[in-house]
């Protein structure tokens, strides 16, 4: 259980979780809303993985949904995720709590039961990691219908959005220079701090262009990166992020309203919008694209077939799996770029070892006196020997990470 859940209940004499109620149907809108020890109230069908974590993240001391959380339309991750947090979940609630629940108030949530004091708002059924288990398991029986689905939606996007998705039309021009460039995308997906953390060998070598979209933003600034792009709503972002980035690109409805793109402009800072019906995800992956990014490394995007089908929300967005077949091999999962380049030995690495054993066999030799006996001819000629097996070393080691292939001899690399 929750540190907040166990002081809600140790504050009052009722029993339950007591906190202020953040109410909207939306959990995305919640966002900005929630402190920590809030009780959120929603009326959310198929609670996903990505809203479930930003819950979480904000503290809340309960969920009640006024919506199933499992349908079983397909095996959606938000329920888990909350009960692995310690988050109790009320759920189906019914949507006439959103009226009798006031935003702002304070209520108290027991047995399945919401009170304003011990007046009774609404009931509903308390979920539980058995009662998750035992739903997602029905759900996993209804995937053939979701993919005909999304399916069935992924042509309608392509109808709607052919001239985005196949020539990139639409996308705003931006001052970050992508061209020929790796580019690195995080989304707030589950565990991308982590990932983020991962590479940092590979973003002190490559030295990408930084993309944060929306929540991720902040991310890479806690991680000591400057994103250079920030692509999502801003009123999601923190403001010094929004600050310290080069370009903000606000996506916006196919009619041109943007939402959040007002905060941008009360910040004084230049923004541009992106009408487009994808997810802001795949706009920054669209965004790569169509400036010519050499390769782009993706983290925290979804990785299964569950998370991919919760991502989607019944696959009402087919734009990820179009998106991912635009960009084909130049993207690449963080989680591999971190794993093969772990192993990776620089060049200067080699030559400072090879240099400090030349030095400690000199100092032994000269501590020993034997210098003295070798003579002058026979000495130049074995330094001249260590020059050249020191250039042959380096010569390999240059050829193994990408010069020109072929045998080493006496430091020269032979065709």
């Amino acid at each position: 259980m929750r540190l907040t859940g166990l002081l809600a209940r140790s504050t009052g004499a009722r029993p339950g979780i007591t906190g202020t109620a953040r109410v909207d149907r939306r959990p995305r809108d919640l966002r900005s809303r929630i402190r920590p020890g809030d009780i959120a109230v929603l009326d959310h069908t198929d609670l996903d993985r990505a809203d479930a974590d930003a819950l979480v993240r904000a503290g809340v001391a309960a969920v009640v949904n006024a919506a199933p959380s499992i349908s079983g339309r397909y095996p959606n991750l938000g329920p888990e995720a909350l009960l692995e947090a310690g988050v109790p979940l009320v759920d189906d609630v019914g949507s006439a709590a959103l009226r009798r629940i006031r935003d702002g108030s304070r209520i108290r949530v027991h047995d399945g039961t919401v009170y304003a004091g011990d007046r009774e708002l609404a009931t509903g059924t308390v979920q539980t990691a058995e009662s998750v288990a035992e739903r997602m398991d029905e759900a996993r029986a209804g995937m053939s219908a979701q993919l005909e689905a999304f399916s069935a939606n992924t042509m309608e996007f392509l109808r709607r959005e052919r001239a985005l998705v196949l020539d990139g039309v639409g996308v705003p021009a931006v001052a970050v220079r992508m061209a020929g460039r790796h580019v690195l995308v995080v989304a707030p997906g589950p565990g991308h701090a982590e990932e983020l953390h991962a590479l940092r060998g590979y973003l002190d070598e490559h030295r990408p262009v930084l993309i944060g979209v929306e929540s991720a933003a902040d991310t890479l600034r806690a991680a000591g990166r400057v994103p250079d792009i920030v692509v999502g709503d801003p009123s999601g972002v923190d403001t010094a992020t929004l600050r310290a980035s080069t370009e903000v690109v606000v996506p916006a409805d196919p009619d041109g309203h943007a939402p959040g793109l007002q905060r941008a402009q009360d910040l004084g800072i230049g923004a541009v919008a992106f009408p487009a019906s994808g997810n802001p995800e795949d706009l920054a992956l669209l965004l790569a694209d169509a400036h010519d990014a050499a390769l782009v490394v993706g983290v925290g995007f979804q990785a299964t077939l569950g998370e991919f089908l919760d991502h989607g929300r019944s696959g009402s967005n087919p734009s990820t799996f179009l998106t991912r077949l635009r960009l084909g091999t130049r993207l690449i999962d963080g989680a591999a770029v971190a794993t093969l380049h772990r192993g990776r030995v620089s060049l200067g690495a080699v030559v400072f070892l090879v240099l400090s054993a030349v030095v400690v066999v000199a100092v032994a030799v000269l501590a020993s006196g034997a210098v003295g006996w070798i003579p002058v001819d026979r000495a130049a000629h074995t330094m001249d020997l260590v020059t050249d097996w020191l250039s042959g070393v380096a010569g390999g080691f240059t050829g193994a990470v990408g010069a020109p292939a072929g045998p080493v001899v006496a430091g020269e690399v032979l065709a």
